[in-house]
């Protein structure tokens, strides 16, 4: 795979192995996530999407089963379901419509495990109620402030941290395009969270944290 993020196609890109062209490839899965050669992450959010409702399916037989308590659903869907949709999402610098999509296929899970469609007119903060989930928007960004937060406590010649100090030095003319370090700090100011906080762990910890519903 050959990345062109600035949306340059490199020339003369071909590999060969023991005069044997490798094929080059668009996309391609390392380590659960999606990469692609534009450094978008549609692919990895389909991907994700795609990864919650393999393990929805599998578990069936719990979500769908009307006998079955509505809190052990949430529960269920916590432990099980949401973790594989929300892996690997702690690097993303996501956009509106990644975490649309997201949101949706949330809605459609627990509806369905809830017994509800749209036809019933119930609101989705009735339904997440009902099974004690709260937002998977608001879980995204809690994942992504505690990497962050492990990243800027480790020490300061930390290869990541370096990167980072770079990134943010850099500034370029009009408007920069939406990074990783720049979604972070818009959760930052949506917490009203200083950058000294991250380094008292407890209080970073309890700063983030969307809990569920009780």
């Amino acid at each position: 795979m050959v990345c062109h993020f600035n949306g340059v196609h490199p020339t003369d890109t071909d590999v060969t192995l023991d005069n044997v062209k490798l094929p080059q490839v668009n996309k391609f899965k390392y380590l659960g996530s999606v990469i692609s050669d534009d450094g978008t992450l549609d692919a990895d959010a389909t991907h994700r999407v795609a990864a919650g409702w393999n393990k929805w399916r599998q578990l069936t037989g719990v979500m769908c089963d009307t006998k079955m308590p509505v809190r052990t659903k949430g529960t269920v869907y916590k432990t099980a379901i949401r973790p594989a949709i929300l892996y690997g999402t702690e690097t993303w610098a996501a956009k509106n419509v990644h975490t649309q999509k997201l949101h949706t296929a949330e809605m459609r899970m627990l509806r369905w495990s809830s017994g509800v469609t749209l036809k019933d007119k119930v609101r989705n903060e009735y339904i997440r109620g009902s099974l004690k989930v709260a937002p998977i928007t608001d879980k995204l960004a809690e994942t992504r402030l505690r990497w962050y937060g492990h990243v800027m406590r480790r020490p300061e010649d930390f290869v990541v941290k370096k990167c980072l100090s770079i990134a943010t030095s850099k500034r370029g003319r009009g408007r920069p395009p939406a990074t990783w370090l720049t979604t972070v700090q818009r959760d930052m100011k949506t917490l009203s969270l200083q950058c000294n906080d991250v380094y008292d762990r407890n209080k970073w910890r309890d700063m983030i944290k969307k809990a569920d519903p009780v």
